[in-house]
């Protein structure tokens, strides 16, 4: 199990970078959006070794309003990301569908995952 945990321990050493987006979708975009996220995570999980996980999930109750948990290894590895083909191709093509965007750059508290 991976876990990392204090926040005093993010000034000595590098920690992972993790951002949550929160999203409001046009519902009338709501399926061509899913299409283009699902492609863009694939690409980046695939192809960039410092992404460590991109999760996309939707309200219940509002399935428009996406969350989006972005773990890279450490801000290098976020700056790289945005700059690749796949993630230009994604930003660019879901900007008109997106209503409203809010970008949360977190630090780690604890994480935990199974190998």
């Amino acid at each position: 199990m991976l876990v990392l945990s204090s926040v005093a321990n993010a000034v000595e050493s590098k920690m992972p970078f993790i951002r949550i987006a929160e999203l409001e979708i046009d519902p009338a975009q709501l399926e061509a959006f899913k299409a283009a996220i699902a492609e863009g995570v694939e690409a980046a999980v695939r192809t960039e070794p410092k992404v460590l996980a991109l999760y996309a999930v939707a309200e219940r109750d509002r399935p428009n309003h996406i969350r989006v948990f972005e773990i890279y290894a450490d801000e290098e590895a976020y700056a790289q990301h945005i700059q690749t083909a796949h993630f230009r191709k994604f930003f660019e093509s879901t900007s008109p569908m997106v209503v409203s965007r809010r970008l949360i750059d977190t630090v780690p508290v604890v994480l935990g995952a199974k190998p």
